[in-house]
């Protein structure tokens, strides 16, 4: 079993949303679930574009790990088999979302290495813990839905 790395999200612009909705009494185990919903398509959507949160197109891959990739494999870029995206998950209660892969190698391509380019999935800046400015645009949007409705 691998130990879970945590990554804490750095958005005021979010963090003032909740605190809101959690002050009017909201439901916020609602709320985060449907944030690691909207959060798990997104990521999920990544694997089709080949972009990052950034919108700027994942790294191609280098000359010899073409020559290694398996004659039965995926052939397309962090998917050589599926389960990385077939790990994509979230888990959520009234505190917080947690957004991520059971595949340890899903932190790799998140940071990169110095034999690997980064290939972000989840974070624009895995340092930071910054969001993709579509990716903050887009939980605002739920979470002014959230305002609306009560």
């Amino acid at each position: 079993m691998t130990t879970p790395i945590t990554i804490e999200i750095d958005s005021r612009s979010v963090m003032d949303a909740l605190n809101q909705l959690r002050r009017r009494g909201q439901d916020m185990r609602q709320v985060m679930d449907k944030i690691g919903q909207r959060m798990e398509a997104r990521v999920s959507a990544r694997f089709e574009t080949k972009k990052d949160p950034n919108v700027q197109a994942w790294s191609p891959w280098k000359p010899a790990t073409l020559k290694s990739y398996p004659k039965d494999g995926n052939s397309t870029l962090l998917d050589r088999t599926g389960d990385m995206l077939d790990g994509l998950n979230h888990h959520s209660d009234a505190n917080s979302v947690t957004v991520g892969f059971d595949d340890p190698y899903a932190f790799f391509h998140e940071h990169g290495t110095k034999h690997m380019e980064r290939r972000g999935m989840l974070l624009a800046d895995p340092d930071s813990g910054t969001l993709g400015q579509e990716d903050e645009r887009d939980i605002l949007e739920l979470l002014r839905g959230y305002f609306a409705g009560s």
